[in-house]
């Protein structure tokens, strides 16, 4: 009798919970997010067909602002992408942005055996600017990632030590940041060479040029080989958090971000949010101000939009200071 009358009670207190006291599923906690987007530069300007923009970078130098990127005749042909963009602009939010030639041609004459010119990703040091990209090869288990520098951002000269990093399955989309005493390069690749799953690599350089000591910072469950959703990684630090932007995720115009506080490792279980963009790049203006961009195929250019955070951190120290006029 007495355990009857004890699951008697059980049920009767079960049916008086109301739906507002059943337990709930945690939130998943969003720390960025992007306004709206606006068109600043458009590559068909010009020319007698549609083009496109894809994986980009900016940089502030020679008093102008500069834009790098992937660039090719509609529709999207990745193994045809041989030329960057170039474009510049007197102020972040110009628009629209002024088109510049070409910054680069792809070599595929011996010794640089250039395939096609992937993902630029343009730092400055000691007076001189330092453009890293992927540079392909027929072995996509051998992908290469090149060197070119220019001291005015308009003439570029390939490094001799080229290439810098090979890895596979395509590894390419080379971001480079500064941490501590050292240059961080993230890329995306696969956890073999010959494929597997989908991750985000990264090795390290005192002078730019000697790349090593490569670790896994970022697995997806995901697998295979050719575009993944670790495509275009892109880190930043707001005082102790560090962001990983990547993407597709899940869909083409769909950038993923999550956070740590080590540089050296994220897991999917902490994303804080989601911005629809293609290739995402993070920019700061003069007046400090945060702003993100978006690409791709079909979408007729390149977009920005202010990136506002929500962690608290405005004041902390960053990889990305507003840059100086």
């Amino acid at each position: 009798m007495k355990r009857i009358a004890l699951t008697m009670l059980a049920l009767a207190v079960a049916s008086s919970i109301s739906p507002a006291q059943e337990p709930q599923k945690p939130r998943e906690k969003v720390l960025l997010k992007a306004g709206e987007f606006v068109k600043i530069y458009d590559p068909s300007v010009g020319e007698k067909e549609k083009w496109y923009i894809n994986d980009h970078c900016f940089i502030y130098g020679a008093g102008k602002w500069h834009l790098f990127g992937i660039t090719n005749p509609e529709p999207s042909k990745p193994m045809s992408e041989r030329v960057f963009a170039h474009a510049t602009a007197d102020k972040l939010r110009q628009q629209p942005w002024d088109k510049q030639p070409f910054a680069l041609t792809v070599a595929t004459e011996k010794p640089w055996n250039e395939v096609h010119l992937w993902a630029p990703c343009v730092v400055s040091h000691e007076g001189a600017y330092y453009m890293f990209y992927c540079a392909g090869d027929k072995d996509h288990s051998k992908y290469k990632i090149h060197l070119a520098t220019s001291k005015d951002l308009k003439t570029w000269t390939r490094h001799p030590r080229n290439p810098l990093v090979v890895d596979g399955f395509d590894g390419r989309d080379p971001f480079v940041t500064r941490h501590g005493g050292e240059w961080l390069m993230y890329y995306t690749a696969n956890s073999a060479p010959q494929g597997g799953n989908h991750v985000v690599a990264c090795v390290r350089s005192s002078d730019l040029i000697t790349w090593g000591g490569k670790q896994v910072v970022y697995t997806d469950p995901s697998q295979g080989t050719y575009g993944g959703p670790t495509e275009s990684p892109f880190v930043v630090r707001r005082g102790k958090n560090y962001y990983l932007f990547v993407g597709p995720r899940p869909e083409y115009n769909g950038t993923d971000v999550f956070l740590s506080d080590d540089p050296f490792h994220w897991t999917i279980e902490n994303k804080v949010g989601h911005l629809r963009s293609h290739a995402a790049e993070v920019i700061r203006d003069w007046d400090g101000k945060w702003h993100v961009s978006r690409c791709g195929w079909g979408e007729g250019g390149v977009y920005l939009a202010p990136l506002i955070w929500m962690d608290g951190m405005d004041d902390a120290e960053t990889n990305l200071p507003a840059p100086k006029k």
